[in-house]
């Protein structure tokens, strides 16, 4: 059903009838699954109406006073509507009855009610300028937003002029507290608010910004790879089952390559090009920052790319098809096989791309960055300036051995 569509319907309330017998006659308009009942100051015997139809009966002089009169109302409710429309990007059924009155349309808006408007338009979007991982976030962020509201006020919905830092640092301590959400979790669901309110800005719902004051707390990034050690015991260990195998190597290739779950699961033959330099590139379109790159084809995701290459021709993929959430799981238990304490993703083979795989072989910061597909190199450097550091104080240590001897 589309929630989208304006609907309006006459009612009798058959429970306030006067003493001439007549019931008042009102008008219930519902947009978006909201409705707005009001009267319309008409009246009639409850006999006299046909509720399927929507119309006094039998014809007369007063009776056909009722119709023309619920004709109009009805008329100028669509106008009111289509007025929106067109000079509206968001409106609700308080909008649409205050247009028909001939009313100003209230500023208020609530925070929920342009979460929506956001989530809405970007569903519109998947595919163009969004994913369909993105646009989950945003719904997971409204339901924490819904869950924050019932617990603290035990309200549905809160009006925009109503936030302020206060309501920021109890959101954020209501996420650390019940939801046990981790800081760089909590900064995450903080910054998803945060576009919602700018958008209310942008819109001239509110005039001040909760966030001006709001200072979110800095988490230090620690970056999980597997070691030299560690990939090379992944590379050796041959698996009983074939799942197993199979996402052991997938997720070799992209230590090898660094490419993003979303980038590996639809990689396919159009993606392998001869470079200038007459060696084969992966030639890929980054979906989280829109930006095309290209990725040398070392010689040991080479190797996994001809060993799955014409597994399943009919989807072109080059690589075996398998949902995020089961690579993931599937990694847990190989972790566990192999006694590696750490939690394994498949994140975390993007980053042994660049740390074991590149800088560890002192490829320069610029290169990575622009390996990775990263928008910034400043995102590169906040990720990886310890790696960095490390592979420093090697050099140097390096260094006072040579010079010792001298």
């Amino acid at each position: 059903m589309n929630s989208n569509i304006l609907k309006i319907l006459f009612l009798i309330a058959k429970t306030r009838i006067n003493i001439k017998g007549e019931a008042p006659i009102r008008c219930r308009i519902t947009f978006n699954g909201v409705r707005k009942i009001f009267s319309t100051g008409l009246f009639i015997n409850p006999d006299n109406w046909e509720s399927a139809i929507q119309v006094a009966i039998p014809e007369n002089d007063n009776n056909s006073y009722i119709n023309t009169q619920l004709s109009l109302i009805k008329n100028n409710i669509n106008q009111a509507f289509l007025f929106l429309k067109v000079q509206k990007q968001s409106f609700d059924t308080d909008d649409i009855y205050l247009q028909y009155k001939g009313e100003n349309i209230k500023i208020e808006k609530k925070l929920l009610e342009v979460f929506n408007m956001h989530n809405d338009s970007m569903n519109k979007l998947i595919g163009i300028e969004y994913t369909k991982s993105t646009y989950s976030k945003f719904i997971e962020a409204k339901r924490h937003t819904t869950d924050f509201l019932k617990y603290k006020y035990n309200k549905k919905d809160i009006n925009l002029v109503d936030i302020n830092l206060k309501f920021l640092l109890e959101y954020e301590l209501y996420l650390k507290s019940e939801k046990k959400h981790k800081q760089i979790t909590i900064n995450k669901s903080i910054q998803r608010l945060r576009k919602i309110i700018k958008l209310a800005l942008s819109e001239g719902f509110i005039i001040t910004d909760p966030f001006l004051l709001y200072k979110p707390k800095r988490v230090e990034n620690q970056v999980v790879f597997l070691t030299p050690k560690e990939l090379r015991e992944l590379e050796e260990h041959k698996f009983s089952q074939p799942r197993l195998q199979q996402v052991c190597d997938m997720f070799i290739f992209c230590c090898y390559t660094g490419l993003p779950y979303n980038e590996m699961s639809s990689l396919t033959q159009k993606n392998i090009i001869k470079g200038f330099d007459n060696n084969t590139w992966i030639d890929i379109y980054r979906q989280k920052t829109k930006k095309q790159f290209k990725i040398p084809l070392l010689p040991k995701a080479k190797r996994i790319l001809s060993k799955y290459k014409s597994e399943d021709p009919r989807l072109n993929k080059l690589l075996p098809i398998i949902t995020n959430q089961k690579f993931n799981s599937y990694l847990k238990e190989i972790a566990e096989i192999l006694g590696f304490e750490k939690n394994l993703t498949h994140h975390i083979a993007r980053k042994t791309f660049a740390t074991t795989v590149l800088l560890y072989n002192d490829v320069p910061m610029e290169i990575v960055s622009e390996l990775l597909g990263h928008s910034k190199m400043s995102v590169t450097q906040t990720h990886y300036a310890k790696v960095v550091q490390s592979k420093v104080s090697e050099h140097v240590s390096k260094l006072n051995k040579k010079l010792s001897k001298k």
